[in-house]
């Protein structure tokens, strides 16, 4: 007689064995209707674009596509039904042109741009399609780019409008103002009903402004903490400048008058921005003085700015104070322009201060119309070299310690002027262990010309 016993660790394995290949059978038939799933939608959207294809005529998909877009705000298929369109119509320029928009709109600049570089070679003098490419050029910094396309699109229609107007903008973004502002006065004599032209002629006079002065005031108030060490006396720097836009950069010069610690005394200044290479600026600035008690004998500054992909910038350089003897302080800086706003960070470093002092500030500014047009606030932990109410502290050898917050605002008045102010707090520590507040405020005047 057989085994009558019953192996109960080979029951188990073949109970194993059968879910097991039980669950590999159903995830084989779930993935079996995946695959005919998909397969379906597919066929269904080919038979969809094979109807499109029969069934509806290049205009008629024409206007779809631009329903589409428009009426739903549906760019995919948009583009979908204009493609389609086009291979029907290889040659429909107005889709082709459309297309280029589509494409543009969605960020897709390279096929925007080619899209309509072959509409305008099917047809060279499509006026359209031609504003259409300058605007795509224009929008995205193209500037000599576009300017070219906008020559040879002016050799076939001479007093094309929105050609003259188009170029006159290009000219006054590379800042050709005397060939923009000729332009624009000849457009305005053949066009004299066109108010956006009377309004670039404006901004080309503004822009093309090359001078300005200004005038600044700043008043720091301390709290009682700070009455023996200064005996009550609060501090005032006045300041004067002339700029000039030359064709390497800005200059400036400056004098400062400074009443500090009941001394007074002059400073004077120089500031330059040269354009040295392709997207790297520099910053120099030499000062003197008569009076290290108000101001230091001396200073040195030089940045050095790259401009970096995704509009960031990024700032090395150095600081040179003399008083009594040397101070050196080395900057760092990355910037950012997102939207509206700019965004800066800095640090500070002074060697030989308690072997490193570093100081930190963040700013930035919401824009809300030209450059001049700015609402700003920082926050900064430490002392800045840049602040002219700051550099006295670097004299001591104690590492100090201070806090500040400011908020301000900036605004153009009647194109040519420019007004400013700005209050702060600081909270500084003037001596070893021994803190004050600070309110300061700052008046600017800024006339160009």
């Amino acid at each position: 007689m057989k085994n009558q016993y019953i192996n109960v660790h080979d029951l188990q394995t073949k109970y194993c064995l059968l879910r097991t290949s039980g669950v590999q059978s159903r995830h084989q038939i779930s993935m079996s209707i995946w695959k005919i799933i998909v397969v379906v939608l597919l066929i269904y959207f080919g038979q969809v674009r094979l109807q499109a294809q029969s069934v509806f005529s290049p205009d008629e998909l024409f206007q779809q596509a631009r329903s589409a877009a428009f009426d739903k705000k549906d760019y995919p298929k948009a583009i979908e039904l204009a493609r389609i369109a086009l291979e029907k119509s290889p040659g429909y320029t107005d889709i082709r042109t459309f297309l280029g928009r589509l494409y543009t709109w969605t960020g897709k600049y390279d096929l925007a741009k080619s899209a309509f570089l072959s509409a305008l070679e099917d047809d060279p003098e499509n006026e359209d399609v031609l504003l259409a490419l300058l605007d795509l050029e224009y929008w995205n910094e193209h500037y000599n780019s576009a300017l070219a396309f906008c020559d040879n699109g002016l050799k076939l229609h001479s007093d094309q409008e929105e050609l003259l107007l188009r170029k006159a903008k290009i000219l006054n973004a590379l800042a050709r103002y005397g060939e923009a502002y000729r332009v624009t006065a000849d457009l305005i004599k053949k066009y004299p009903k066109n108010h956006s032209a009377r309004s670039l002629l404006q901004s080309i006079r503004f822009d093309s402004s090359m001078n300005k002065v200004s005038i600044s005031d700043d008043f720091t108030w301390f709290d009682g903490n700070y009455s023996d060490y200064l005996h009550n006396y609060p501090w005032n720097v006045l300041s004067m400048d002339y700029s000039r836009f030359t064709g390497v950069g800005p200059v400036i010069a400056r004098i400062n008058y400074g009443n500090r610690f009941n001394k007074e005394a002059f400073q004077l200044e120089m500031d330059a921005y040269p354009h040295l290479f392709k997207n790297v600026t520099a910053y120099v600035n030499i000062g003197v003085s008569d009076q290290s008690a108000v101001f230091p004998h001396y200073r040195v500054g030089l940045s050095l700015y790259a401009g970096l992909p995704s509009a960031f910038e990024a700032e090395a350089g150095f600081r040179l104070l003399y008083f009594s003897s040397s101070t050196w302080i080395y900057v760092a800086g990355v910037s950012k322009y997102y939207s509206n706003f700019w965004f800066n960070g800095r640090v500070y470093l002074v060697p030989n201060n308690q072997k490193m002092s570093h100081s930190y500030s963040f700013s930035t500014r919401y824009y809300f119309g030209g450059t001049d047009d700015y609402w700003k606030l920082s926050i900064g932990y430490g002392l800045s070299p840049d602040d002219a109410n700051s550099t006295q502290s670097f004299v001591s050898d104690y590492k100090l310690r201070s806090k500040q917050f400011l908020v301000g605002f900036r605004k153009s008045v009647c194109k040519f002027n420019v007004v400013g102010f700005s209050v702060s707090l600081l909270n500084q520590e003037f001596g070893k262990g021994v803190y004050g507040n600070q309110i300061n405020t700052s008046v600017t005047y800024i006339r160009k010309f």
